[in-house]
């Protein structure tokens, strides 16, 4: 199978811990579900997008390495960032992300189409727990556990993160464990805050998800708020 190559990214290079941990991500292979079914959605595609290339490989994070706020979703999508190589690329939820992102101050565009859109994120960094496209947007507890590391790795370089900010119980449960909750935690809710041990923040919103955004449960104003506030308590 083709795949789209890594020298095709449009943004700045990212530190040497930063890159490395980026190769061993993409180079993962060892939940077979979800190796077996990113790759046949990358050699079926869907119709729309059958002169395209596919990624088809484990998605890395994206945006500022010294980002303040951190975006925890909950993985690639099959025909979005499966197929463009970067976190919620190319498809609605994406759409809606990155329009909040930069309404908000933290993205210079306010669209992600591919890896060379010249996208650029100021400030705030986009990640997953899970980074192979899983049937039905529905990773298993094992596989979400075997790629934990990676997350657990990728936040630890994020010296400067302040804030967290999860989309979808999901995210919420995963990073509420890793960065150490104050308990008894808040249930997840949209414009859930819970404070971390360390003094930092886990912000928890709906996802962007069009099961959300088409049925009106999450709308521009509600996504924009949550950004609004993890820019305050970042950068005070």
């Amino acid at each position: 199978m083709q795949s789209l190559s890594p020298s095709a990214r449009s943004e700045p290079p990212l530190p040497p811990a930063f890159a490395a941990l980026e190769a061993e991500v993409e180079a993962r292979r060892a939940c077979p579900r979800l190796v077996a079914w990113r790759e046949r959605v990358a050699e079926e595609k869907r119709a729309s997008f059958r002169h395209e290339e596919y990624w088809g490989r484990p998605v890395p994070g994206f945006g500022d390495p010294a980002a303040r706020v951190v975006v925890i979703g909950l993985a690639p999508a099959a025909h979005g960032a499966n197929r463009t190589g970067r976190m919620f690329t190319g498809d609605r939820s994406g759409d809606w992300l990155y329009a909040s992102l930069h309404r908000t101050g933290f993205a210079n565009q306010p669209t992600s189409t591919s890896i060379d859109d010249g996208l650029r994120l100021d400030g705030a960094w986009i990640t997953a727990p899970v980074r192979c496209a899983p049937p039905q947007n529905k990773p298993t507890v094992e596989e979400r556990d075997t790629c934990r590391p990676f997350l657990d790795r990728e936040l630890a370089l994020l010296t400067e993160a302040r804030v967290f900010v999860a989309l979808g119980a999901f995210g919420y449960g995963v990073a509420a464990g890793l960065l150490r909750a104050v308990r008894p935690r808040p249930k997840f809710a949209h414009g859930a805050e819970a404070p971390l041990v360390d003094g930092r923040t886990l912000l928890a919103s709906f996802h962007v998800s069009q099961q959300n955004t088409f049925t009106g449960k999450l709308t521009e104003p509600m996504l924009d708020s949550v950004f609004l506030k993890a820019r305050a308590l970042a950068f005070g």
